[in-house]
């Protein structure tokens, strides 16, 4: 998976211990979670849709309601959907206890909940975004069940 805006970031944190992601998480958690958090162009969308994403799982809700107008474009759907699913992850991290980023060895970030149960919050955004399901909140309420 290639994250445009991490590029720079992770080329300066490339080490032989692993995907650069991985090391940047394990050394600063919080800094790449606020990293994660942006999702510039999905709040883009949702402000001009009149939506403020406010990181509550009632602001997912509201995206599951927004007219997907950006399905008209093939390129956009994509880079909308990462943003969806950091968006949701993020939803996830803040608001269900002990839940917490991690990143697979291929370079993937998941998120793990309490229950050691794994999420692919990213596949759920970009599906979301391409086809409408899983709804981010469904996805969320069944995070929240553990």
């Amino acid at each position: 998976m290639h994250i445009p805006f991490l590029a720079n970031w992770l080329n300066r944190h490339e080490t032989e211990q692993g995907p650069g992601l991985a090391v940047a998480l394990a050394d600063d958690p919080e800094g790449i979670a606020e990293l994660f958090s942006e999702c510039e162009m999905l709040r883009a969308q949702a402000r001009a849709a009149g939506l403020e994403l406010d990181g509550t799982p009632a602001s997912l809700e509201a995206l599951d309601q927004l007219m997907p107008r950006w399905r008209r474009d093939p390129e956009a759907v994509p880079w909308l959907g990462n943003d969806a699913g950091f968006y949701l992850g993020t939803v996830i991290v803040r608001t269900i206890p002990h839940a917490a980023w991690q990143v697979w060895p291929n370079g993937l970030p998941m998120i793990r909940l309490a229950s050691g149960r794994e999420l692919d919050v990213i596949g759920s955004g970009v599906s979301w975004a391409m086809t409408g399901s899983p709804e981010l909140s469904q996805a969320y309420a069944e995070a929240s069940e553990g």
